[in-house]
């Protein structure tokens, strides 16, 4: 495959107003992807577009806006929408392209362009790669006549559309009337649409970080700071905690107690209720490398499988659309439901384990462990750019051994990192004082190499 030069794993990504989260770059996005998806069906050309809260999107926006338009691509623009959403409402639309605006759970310094197709799924890196192709190009025989040019307006209802989409994932038979629910938004994309979801099934609603000024997404709040969820659960004495990130595409979730539900529990609660009611699809759950074995063993303990991906919701979803799953994500809390989404959809996700606490009755620390954990232990290797310590015997040699010595009874897993010079080492197993030797010694043996 080609040298990637904008794209990396997940859209274009980096500081905002450095290369390449450039007005420029968003710029030739816009004619580059413009250009590439207008498609011949007798109608004009659609483009929607939505974004987070950070400052940097009002730069962003516009930027894209002009490659669109001059490409003849009339414009929707939504405000404010979590990534999900887009993804719903391109498809929903009969958008011939949806774009997200969004650096996910990264501080407001950061911004990201995430491409969505015709159906709602996420760009495929050959795509990717075609738009690059055109972003280096002049791009000066593409554009269209002054009378051609793409008209643009606002998308007022797109939230009020988003709000019933969610709430029709929900059983419609329950609701949640006493429950008490913290909803952490980020100060992100959902701030307004997830606290209005669930109190529109019934709940009462404790609302956390519902205030974006362009500065503070993501700051001490939101999925990848639980700690903000977990003392207003405790404080307000709420029955569960929820906490989406930047984007609301993943989700952590605490019980009334204050500990922590991760991606894999969450998909081993939804997992087990659906296969009890025979709505799993694909015989059990795709998941990546990182998730834990304590999920696998979970799943082969009621004869589901769980197949492994490499890291990223992409190749998750890949993995799920091919063998007709409806359940994947991974630990970090992307989780995807493909019954109602085509990609992660954190305030989704956690609307299906309020389903199962409603109709189980039971308090959600009783369902916050479907399994114990394995120890798992991690530690990043840097190395010297150009370097290929992974070739080395010598690591070959310290893997091979590892593995020989948990017996079957662990994983080892040592990957280079897709965008940093570091290599990943993780290794998890019944013996953590064993998994925590492993680990030292494969990273000596990397760093050695390195």
């Amino acid at each position: 495959m080609s040298k990637r030069k904008y794209f990396g794993t997940d859209g274009i990504r980096g500081q905002a107003n450095s290369h390449p989260m450039t007005a420029e770059v968003a710029l030739r996005v816009g004619m580059a992807a413009g250009k590439l998806f207008r498609r011949n069906h007798g109608r004009r050309h659609l483009v929607v577009i939505g974004k987070d809260t950070r400052l940097s999107g009002y730069m962003i926006e516009p930027a894209l806006v002009a490659g669109f338009t001059s490409m003849g691509m009339d414009v929707r623009l939504f405000g404010p929408l979590p990534t999900p959403a887009v993804a719903m409402m391109t498809r929903s639309m009969r958008a011939d392209l949806g774009v997200m605006i969004s650096a996910s759970h990264n501080a407001f310094t950061d911004n990201g362009i995430k491409l969505f197709g015709p159906d709602g799924y996420k760009l495929s890196d050959a795509r990717e790669l075609e738009i690059e192709a055109h972003m280096d190009e002049g791009l000066q025989e593409g554009l269209v006549a002054p009378g051609d040019l793409g008209r643009v307006r606002r998308v007022d209802d797109s939230q009020a559309r988003y709000i019933e989409i969610a709430k029709a994932s929900f059983p419609r038979q329950l609701n949640l009337n006493g429950l008490k629910v913290v909803i952490d938004c980020a100060n992100g994309a959902a701030y307004k649409v997830a606290p209005e979801v669930l109190f529109e099934l019934g709940a009462e609603v404790i609302k956390v970080g519902v205030d974006p000024n362009g500065f503070n997404i993501n700051a001490e709040c939101g999925s990848t700071h639980p700690t903000t969820m977990v003392e207003a659960v405790k404080e307000s004495g709420a029955h569960i905690g929820i906490a989406l990130d930047g984007d609301a595409d993943r989700v952590a979730i605490c019980d009334e107690t204050g500990q922590i539900v991760d991606g894999d529990q969450i998909m081993a609660i939804i997992a087990g209720a659906w296969a009890a009611e025979d709505r799993l699809n694909g015989g059990g759950i795709v998941a990546t490398v990182m998730s834990n074995l304590g999920l696998e063993r979970f799943m082969k303990g009621r004869g589901l499988t769980l197949e492994r991906t490499a890291v990223g919701d992409r190749a998750v979803m890949e993995r799920m659309r091919a063998g007709a799953f409806n359940v994947g994500g991974e630990q970090s809390g992307h989780v995807i439901l493909s019954d109602f989404s085509t990609t992660g959809d954190g305030l989704i996700a956690a609307l299906q384990v309020l389903a199962v606490l409603v109709q189980t009755g039971k308090p959600m620390s009783a369902l916050a462990r479907q399994f114990e954990p394995v120890p798992q232990v991690m530690q990043n290797v840097k190395f010297a750019k150009g370097g290929k310590p992974l070739d080395s015997n010598s690591v070959k040699a310290a893997i091979t051994a590892a593995e020989a010595r948990l017996n079957g009874s662990g994983r080892v897993l040592v990957r280079a990192s897709g965008t940093e010079p570091l290599i990943r080492v993780m290794a998890e197993g019944d013996d953590r004082a064993l998994v925590e030797q492993l680990v030292s010694e494969i990273a000596g043996a990397v760093k050695a190499a390195a």
